[in-house]
């Protein structure tokens, strides 16, 4: 059974990816649990700080315009929890994570960490999983997609990935490690 924490996580991503109101009945229905739920749900996900507007049709994400740009990173496992915590404390969101292997080629894993509570889910999640991150596999070199309100934080994020060594210079888009 999935935990109300995983649930929100999934109302908000099918609520993100669909180009129509996605109605709190079809929400119950694939989630397997009352309107009711869906309802309290939704007003926990409105206090995590997204702008979740409620239609005649059913619920739709306000997303004002976001920028956003690919930082290509290296760090330890030890400097993982610092990475993330230092973009997110600049106002920045970790949408993903990417690698591009030279034997499988692309491979990317959505994160959407956009806070400090998010950052230790993930961390705890990949301890309690007995398993290692995805950058692992590329000798930590990967990817990450971060959005932020406006062009002047990616610059704040840029610099602060710069100035703890993390930032790696792209050649191109996305060139093989």
């Amino acid at each position: 059974m999935m935990t109300g924490s995983k649930r929100r996580d999934a109302i908000i991503n099918q609520i993100k990816g669909s180009t129509v109101p996605v109605s709190g009945r079809a929400l119950a229905k694939e989630y397997e649990v009352s309107r009711q739920v869906i309802v309290q749900d939704i007003a926990l996900i409105r206090a995590s700080g997204y702008d979740i507007i409620s239609t005649n049709r059913g619920y739709v994400l306000h997303t004002p315009h976001v920028a956003y740009r690919i930082f290509k990173v290296h760090h330890t496992d030890e400097e993982l929890e610092q990475e993330l915590c230092s973009i997110v404390d600049l106002g920045g969101s970790v949408v993903n994570v990417i690698v591009n292997h030279r034997v499988y080629g692309h491979l990317e894993a959505e994160l959407n960490i956009n806070s400090r509570r998010k950052v230790m889910e993930f961390l705890e999640d990949i301890k309690n999983g007995k398993s290692s991150p995805l950058k692992n596999i590329t000798s930590n070199y990967h990817y990450h997609r971060v959005e932020a309100e406006n062009e002047e934080t990616l610059d704040m994020i840029e610099e602060m990935l710069r100035r703890k060594g993390y930032l790696v210079h792209m050649e191109g888009p996305f060139e093989s490690i």
